[in-house]
């Protein structure tokens, strides 16, 4: 969501779970807006909660869904993560570096005079 500092003018963006934890604080506490805090001059611009539901529609299932996760990687094993796959090794060859020819010598630098 794009929102503009109705103070300092700076436009700045709230993120799916910026809007998320917004709209759960303002369900939980039964408010009509969010304060969204400007990242320069951190002072808060209202914004309607149905601005925030037409932008984020099914934010209830999603929320539901991040517990879901969040629930699975509490339960899982601390060594391994709950959905991330484990990697496949890599089947690309690897680039050999060539020799130099023994044969080229280095030129001897000649060294100036100083007046």
């Amino acid at each position: 969501m794009n929102l503009r500092c109705a103070f300092c003018q700076t436009p700045y963006t709230l993120g799916r779970t910026d809007k998320l934890i917004a709209l759960q604080h303002m369900d939980a506490e039964k408010l009509s807006h969010y304060d969204a805090h400007c990242p320069r001059c951190r002072r808060a611009t209202p914004v309607q909660r149905k601005m925030m539901e037409a932008t984020f529609p099914n934010w209830r299932e999603a929320l539901h869904e991040l517990e879901t996760q969040a629930e699975a990687v509490a339960d899982a094993p601390q060594g391994t993560p709950a959905s991330t796959p484990k990697p496949e090794p890599a089947s690309a060859p690897k680039a050999e570096s060539k020799p130099k020819p023994a044969s080229v010598k280095a030129k001897p630098v000649a060294k100036k005079k100083s007046a």
